[in-house]
């Protein structure tokens, strides 16, 4: 334990330690991305750092990380030694801090006087670790043996020596061994840069100071959400489910994710988050390890959820989730053989759909503990690619981590086309058509794909690519049936969608879980990722917000019509709302509406696998 109490430390020192570790993580990240080799690392950026301390605490906030539990466990601290890096992706050996196989993990840790005093980190998701198709995600997988190479935590280097036969091993298993080898050689020596960053530190104020402003930045992010997060719930008991549509495997159907949030007075106020009711374990690969080191990767995934609570959408961006959010939530996981907590060797690769899913469904129980002073739902991250042979012959993989629009908001629209990775982006043109085969032709917001609400659910992309050659189309997304909902009356978005060929002779349906779909020499991929959901009632918003989306693009004439019941025509100065007529219409509608009208809207999709049932009970209050 640190020699000082929180309160004893210096304030000014502690904004300096605070500073120091984010700087240090951001230099992390800056190495990583200007040294790696991959599109999915150097390009989309999808891959993050962290900094832990010697109890194994997350000390940064600025974005989620993997967990140092599992290489402690395996190798012992009194045995590290400066210059070693030890490295992981086995998902069911990761304490829950790894998803799925193509992240891989490294983790260095930081001495003092010849003691480990904290751990850099950093994991990302890497092109192909092996398995059963490019990329290393494959839709029909029932075992994680078809999903690619799995790596207990290992010593990848030794005291700065790197493990060569280990890397052959991995780089031998890989498609595209030389991204992967580049990869990892940026990720391990940036993380080595970063300790040595840490050291400095150290060593200029000293341990026992350094520590005590560890445990005062951590115990300030605990008070701050107690006070200014949790004393907004009531006390009280709520319970939501939302769902994944398909596995891969089965036809689709409802996968069941619930909470039941608690909120207690007790210790100043505590959440009690219960996943009992969550569905079973999935034949294919949807599952997610959650129920590892009591959920510590959870509770810190699920916790940016409850920024949203702050006084200011202002003051939710200054909130940092670091390990002082954990001594706030408990979990409590239903017996193995779930979605949450499925028996190995199950298969993990899509887990994206249950942990994406998980963040509604708090955001939803806590709609209805806060009367829906939370943002309406979004599916901000999904992946698409092709895979082929270039004109030299040699094989290829292009994948992108699209965006789409999050969920309205009590007090604004969604947002267009956001990705939920912190700092990730969608794949330059420029750089696309110089690498790859193909053009994109379009790159655009996708019209009337948010959600209708008092405020409009952000909108998702609409990107057409023209195939150069003959190719495969891969595609692991959710929310091509299911829409996200909207809350407090506002409407769900619009689905996933993928269409080759669209309007000539072979248009074609694309599932949202396909590793191969054939693409001819000169047909167009379009690709439509969702629409957040929209938030209130879209019957009370303002005619010249409608007008102003039409002009804009973002909603059609026909969509301001049967969404807002704005009857609106292009003028020669702009959209024109006939007002009188719009009145009219608005209040045809409200007289068409029953009165029982669930609280959450889910979207035509649900009736399809619900068995025709509009709604399901939770979504009542």
């Amino acid at each position: 334990m640190s020699a000082a109490a929180p309160g004893a430390v210096d304030p000014v020192l502690v904004e300096i330690v605070q500073g120091s570790l984010a700087a240090v993580e951001r230099e992390v990240e800056t190495a990583i991305a200007r040294t790696s080799r991959s599109p999915m690392i150097r390009d989309a950026h999808d891959f993050r750092a962290g900094i832990h301390d010697r109890r194994l605490r997350k000390l940064t906030g600025r974005s989620y990380s993997a967990l140092v539990h599992p290489v402690v466990r395996d190798h012992p601290v009194a045995t590290m030694r400066p210059g070693d890096v030890f490295f992981h992706n086995d998902v069911y050996l990761s304490e829950g801090g790894i998803g799925h196989l193509p992240d891989l993990c490294v983790t260095v840790p930081v001495f003092h006087e010849g003691e480990v005093v904290a751990f850099v980190q950093a994991f990302g998701h890497h092109d192909d670790i092996g398995g059963g198709c490019p990329g290393s995600m494959p839709s029909g997988a029932t075992s994680v043996f078809e999903e690619g190479l799995m790596v207990p935590p290992i010593k990848l280097w030794d005291q700065g020596v790197p493990n060569r036969a280990a890397l052959t091993i991995m780089t031998r298993n890989s498609r595209m061994p030389d991204a992967l080898a580049a990869d990892l050689d940026a990720e391990c020596s940036a993380c080595l840069m970063g300790s040595r960053r840490l050291a400095e530190l150290f060593a200029r104020y000293g341990r026992s100071e350094v520590e005590a402003c560890f445990d005062a930045i951590l115990d300030r992010t605990t008070q701050t959400y107690r006070r200014e997060v949790l004393a907004r719930i009531p006390a009280g008991s709520w319970t939501w489910e939302d769902y994944a549509e398909h596995d891969g495997v089965d036809a689709p159907r409802l996968h069941a994710q619930r909470i039941t949030l608690t909120k207690t007075d007790e210790d100043g106020g505590r959440l009690l988050v219960d996943f009992t009711g969550t569905g079973p374990q999935a034949k294919g690969p949807i599952n997610h390890c959650g129920d590892y080191a009591d959920g510590n990767f959870l509770k810190k995934w699920l916790a940016p959820i409850l920024r949203n609570l702050a006084d200011s959408p202002e003051r939710m961006a200054e909130l940092d989730v670091d390990e002082g959010v954990v001594p706030l939530i408990e979990m409590r996981f239903p017996p193995p053989g779930t979605l949450l907590t499925p028996v190995f060797p199950a298969p993990t690769n899509a887990r994206t759909f249950v942990i994406l899913r998980l963040l509604g469904v708090l955001a939803g129980v806590l709609a209805k503990a806060v009367d829906g002073r939370m943002p309406a739902d979004q599916e901000t991250i999904r992946y698409t690619g092709v895979h082929g042979v270039d004109e030299r012959g040699e094989r290829y993989l292009m994948r992108e981590v699209l965006g789409g629009g999050s969920g309205g908001r009590y007090y604004a629209d969604g947002e267009d086309t956001i990705h939920v990775v912190p700092d990730s982006r969608n794949l330059p043109t420029e750089f696309s058509e110089s690498r790859f085969p193909f053009r994109v032709e379009r790159l655009a917001l996708a019209v009337d794909s948010g959600g209708p609400g008092l405020h409009r659910g952000g909108l998702g992309y609409e990107k057409h690519v023209r195939m150069l050659r003959d190719a495969s189309f891969m595609s692991i997304a959710d929310r091509s049936i299911l829409s996200c909902w909207g809350v407090k009356g506002g409407r769900a978005g619009r689905p996933f969608q993928v269409t080759i060929d669209p309007g000539g002779p072979d248009e074609r349906e694309v599932d949202a879980l396909e590793d191969a779909a054939p693409v001819r020499a000169g047909e167009v991929v379009r690709i439509r990722t969702t629409g957040g959901g929209g938030w209130g009632d879209p019957l009370e918003r303002p005619y010249e917000a409608v007008a102003r989306d039409v002009a804009w693009g973002k909603v059609s004439l026909a969509g301001a019509r049967e969404d807002y019941g704005a009857v609106v025509s292009a003028g020669p100065d702009g959209p024109v709302v006939d007002v009188p007529a719009s009145d009219a219409l608005r209040a045809a509608l409200r007289a068409a509406r029953t009165g029982d009208e669930p609280f959450f809207d889910r979207g035509p999709g649900y009736a399809r696998l619900s068995g025709g049932a509009p709604h399901a009970d939770v979504d009542v209050l």
